[in-house]
């Protein structure tokens, strides 16, 4: 096994497992996938694999047209959802997609989360938008995603649930825990009468801060 094979495969592998111990998926839904640097291949999760049991040679690695590269195993349902982010956003490194307790709730609603909590334009970019409702594992899907993602990190996917896209599987895991928890203030808040959401030039400081300022540099 190639030693980058190894390093995303594991990388893969602990994203899992943290995402499962989060509360962002039950049993073997949601799946997680990662481009392997300087090739154009992605690491992708096998099809219904349990998180605490995926071994290193189960996470699929695939080039961009979906053909397997390595790996016996099936990969995830929604590797054309994948793929299509990939291929349309060159800053995107890592893909996470949960099946969380409160996204989930919005995605059957047909809502998406508003920009109101300073967290979430912060490392989304603004609101989080719903799409259009597809199949799974349809390349419709991943259409209507890529759509629905323009300019952001995260997107809610109509009656399924999320998917967080960033530059890498770190960054990916922690825009879909903060999607997670502004669903759920976003459900409080309308039964305490509303959200306010925050402007656009306020929104566009805070982006701005945090891809430029915040944090050690």
């Amino acid at each position: 096994m190639p030693v980058k094979f190894k390093l995303i495969r594991d990388k893969v592998i602990q994203t899992g497992i943290k995402m499962s111990g989060g509360g962002l998926v039950l049993g073997t839904w949601g799946n997680i996938s990662a481009r392997i640097p300087e090739e154009n291949y992605v690491a992708i999760t096998p099809s219904g694999v349990d998180y605490d049991n995926i071994g290193l040679e189960d996470i699929v690695i695939v080039d961009l047209d979906g053909n397997i590269i390595d790996g016996s195993k099936k990969p995830s349902i929604e590797l054309i959802l994948h793929l299509e982010v990939y291929k349309s956003r060159e800053n995107v490194n890592a893909i996470v997609h949960t099946h969380s307790e409160y996204c989930t709730a919005l995605a059957i609603a047909r809502k998406g989360i508003p920009a109101a909590a300073e967290d979430l334009v912060q490392i989304a970019g603004g609101d989080i938008r719903v799409t259009k409702y597809c199949l799974p594992g349809s390349k419709e899907l991943g259409i209507e995603t890529v759509k629905a993602l323009k300019d952001r990190n995260a997107v809610i996917l109509a009656n399924h649930g999320c998917l967080a896209a960033a530059k890498d599987l770190k960054e990916a895991l922690k825009v879909a825990l903060i999607a997670e928890k502004s669903a759920k203030a976003t459900i409080f808040a309308q039964l305490m009468g509303g959200v306010v959401e925050l402007s656009q030039h306020d929104i566009d400081f805070m982006r701005d801060f945090y891809l430029n300022k915040y944090g050690q540099r």
